[in-house]
């Protein structure tokens, strides 16, 4: 009988797995590698090194954490030797898609001779509405799990090609590959046009997501910054991102809110919205990285969606 390993998108879809009694281990790939910096080398010293100092300084993870968090179950993962068919369960959205080509991009170099399957969820017949793995039932995720996909050689090829362009210091080349459907990845090509929308854009300076923060602020007009966030978190498309994250966005953009209890803008917030003052000069020093590329490096153009470097 063949020997199977599964690779999870994080804990609570685990726990999920673990109680639907599949074969197989279960590890969980506990990283976050659309933010922050990346290098190529999945795993190596340098790249765990990389991953710490950009977690630590941004989220206050602390070293004892990483290293029973992540990094245990990443030496659990390079100590599953074993296994000839390895089943990857990751969802649609920018979050998931970066973490699964970075562990496709491992596996390509560490586990050669392994069948790699992707359970993927993601749009569902007859709804509009994507699903996360989490928010379908047992009998749906049973369907999907029968009708995985099995990775050739050329996906795991392509894949890995993607995250070396992703890890990259220019993101416009990974703008030519939206286009390029010809593998089995359903819904990279929409993480990919979210990932460019995260440069800021030349109207104000602002990227996508800061802007329908603003908007959002302005629209809704939630009474606290925990129904900001909530509001957030509901309708976010193909980002995927958690609580922590849009709290750490919220707060690079405080000086355009004049009050989070009623939420309210600055007259520099919403003239900013409105396109009639641009933010570019106030967050251009930030060294902040999206992958392998300095976010303040590059400007998004939403008129033509095309990347420009500065």
């Amino acid at each position: 009988m063949k020997s199977l390993l599964h690779i999870t998108n994080g804990d609570s879809f685990t726990s999920r797995l673990q109680s639907l009694q599949f074969n197989g281990d279960v590890i969980t790939w506990r990283e976050m590698l659309c933010e922050g910096k990346t290098l190529s080398t999945v795993g190596s010293e340098s790249f765990w090194k990389t991953r710490f100092e950009f977690l630590n300084k941004n989220y206050k993870v602390s070293k004892s954490w990483f290293i029973e968090k992540t990094l245990k179950e990443y030496r659990s993962l390079c100590n599953h030797k074993q296994q000839d068919q390895i089943v990857l369960w990751f969802e649609y959205d920018l979050f998931c898609q970066i973490n699964m080509l970075a562990v496709i991009s491992w596996l390509k170099t560490h586990r050669r001779h392994a069948e790699i399957s992707l359970v993927c969820s993601g749009k569902v017949e007859g709804s509009d509405k994507l699903y996360g793995l989490n928010e379908l039932n047992d009998d749906k995720l049973l369907e999907l799990y029968e009708n995985k996909k099995v990775l050739s050689q050329d996906d795991i090829e392509y894949a890995d090609y993607i995250w070396q362009l992703y890890c990259s210091d220019n993101p416009i080349r990974l703008e030519n590959q939206i286009a390029n459907n010809d593998f089995q990845f359903e819904y990279l090509s929409d993480a990919l046009k979210t990932h460019l929308k995260r440069f800021p854009t030349i109207k104000n300076g602002l990227n996508d997501l800061e802007n329908h923060i603003l908007e959002v602020a302005k629209q809704v007009k939630p009474e606290s910054r925990k129904e900001l966030m909530k509001e957030l978190l509901t309708n976010q498309g193909f980002y995927g991102f958690g609580d922590t994250q849009y709290d750490r966005m919220i707060s690079s953009l405080k000086p355009l809110f004049s009050s989070f209890d009623p939420v309210k803008l600055t007259k520099k917030g919403l003239d900013v919205l409105k396109l009639e003052a641009n933010y570019y000069s106030e967050l251009r020093d930030n060294q902040m990285y999206l992958g392998g590329s300095l976010k303040y490096n590059f400007l998004y153009n939403t008129e033509t969606d095309r990347i420009l470097k500065l």
